[in-house]
């Protein structure tokens, strides 16, 4: 096998099925490559969430060029695994190789993908991380196309710290920065010492960015899984805002404990087992003249448009965590690409809010609503 010019064996030879029928040969043989492609991209997502994971991506970025043997000895791993790691990764285009001295070496411009942690440009949650959780469930997924029932959130427990690496660069380079300018009344209800609180709140990386750039305001996050609320409160103390701060154990669908002038969900609504509970519960903890501010996912009311790589990979990303989860215990089963626009004003409305406004935002996966209930 040569590197880079190996072929899956995609043309069918006389007599073949292909042949024989009358297909297009060439069609066949076009596609047979693309799924071929597919093939090596799964493997080199795999390996690369290795690098992730142990750190060798950040390794090599940080400390530089490294033999196997070198790189092993400074990350702690076995240098025999640590060099078939390299060489895939050197075969894949992520590392180039010195043939001389067999160092292993990161280029330049390939440090803010890989290795620069919720950075812009960061992929090691959402390509590597997030996606190979499909390891860890795969089993049990198969066994829920059989019986149809969802799986409960501590089902996956890799996947709360997988998404909120996910969602980071959102809070870290968005939120702050990109998302509120664009709400000047959410701004200055929280510049002069409003309340707020984030629904499914997870780890807590939206709220404790929040309170680091409003600290007239108070803040709550509520999750339904304990320990998300456990890192959510470790990473509150270590940003020095626990004053201002709270995390709490609470089941959205049931109602939220007080009122609050600003109420967020993030990437929550889709996944969750009753998303119109939650609108109801966030209808009835807004103030009058408050607001809420919901993300999720940009898809269109049409499944003919979901299509492309992208809806692609959403797509699997549900069948990987979203979808199983939201159909738990009897839920509405949405998943990551189940809630659209015209849904979402739907459920909100029916909730009670009077306006559903979309937001422009520059983001490739989500889409920005700002929700004012009806009367207020």
């Amino acid at each position: 096998m040569t590197t880079g010019t190996t072929k899956s064996p995609a043309r069918p030879a006389a007599g073949d099925p292909a042949s024989a029928t009358g297909l297009d040969e060439a069609a066949v043989e076009a596609f047979a490559e693309k799924v071929f492609g597919d093939m090596v991209g799964a493997h080199t997502v795999f390996m690369a969430a290795i690098g992730d994971r142990l750190g060798l991506f950040r390794d090599l970025a940080e400390q530089g060029p490294a033999t196997s043997a070198g790189l092993a000895a400074r990350t702690g791993l076995a240098e025999r695994y640590v060099r078939e790691w390299a060489l895939g990764m050197t075969a894949a285009g992520y590392l180039e190789r010195d043939a001389a001295s067999g160092a292993f070496s990161m280029p330049a411009h390939h440090v803010p993908v890989l290795a620069e942690e919720a950075g812009p440009a960061f992929a090691g949650s959402a390509f590597f991380d997030y996606s190979t959780n499909y390891g860890d469930g795969y089993g049990r997924l198969l066994e829920a196309f059989a019986t149809g029932e969802g799986l409960p959130q501590d089902a996956f427990p890799a996947a709360q710290t997988a998404i909120d690496r996910f969602t980071a660069p959102w809070f870290v380079h968005g939120l702050v920065q990109q998302w509120l300018p664009g709400m000047p009344e959410i701004e200055a209800a929280l510049r002069t010492g409003g309340s707020l609180c984030d629904v499914g709140c997870g780890q807590g990386h939206a709220v404790v960015r929040l309170a680091q750039a409003f600290p007239e305001a108070t803040f709550v996050g509520y999750d339904v899984y304990p320990p998300a609320v456990e890192a959510a409160r470790r990473r509150a103390r270590e940003a020095g805002v626990e004053d201002r701060v709270r995390f709490e154990v609470a089941d959205a669908t049931t109602g939220l404990p007080g009122r609050f002038d600003v109420v967020t969900v993030f990437d929550v609504l889709h996944d969750s087992r009753d998303p119109g509970a939650i609108l109801r519960a966030i209808h009835a903890a807004v103030v009058p003249g408050g607001y809420v501010v919901a993300v999720d996912i940009d898809v269109s009311d049409d499944p003919a448009e979901n299509v492309g790589p992208g809806a692609a990979m959403v797509y699997g990303l549900s069948l990987e965590y979203c979808l199983p989860v939201s159909l738990h215990d009897g839920g509405a089963g949405l998943g990551t690409a189940g809630l659209p626009y015209g849904l979402l004003t739907e459920l909100a409305t029916a909730a009670g809010f009077g306006e559903v406004r979309r937001m422009e935002i520059d983001d490739p996966l989500n889409t920005l609503y700002v929700l004012r209930p009806s009367g207020r």
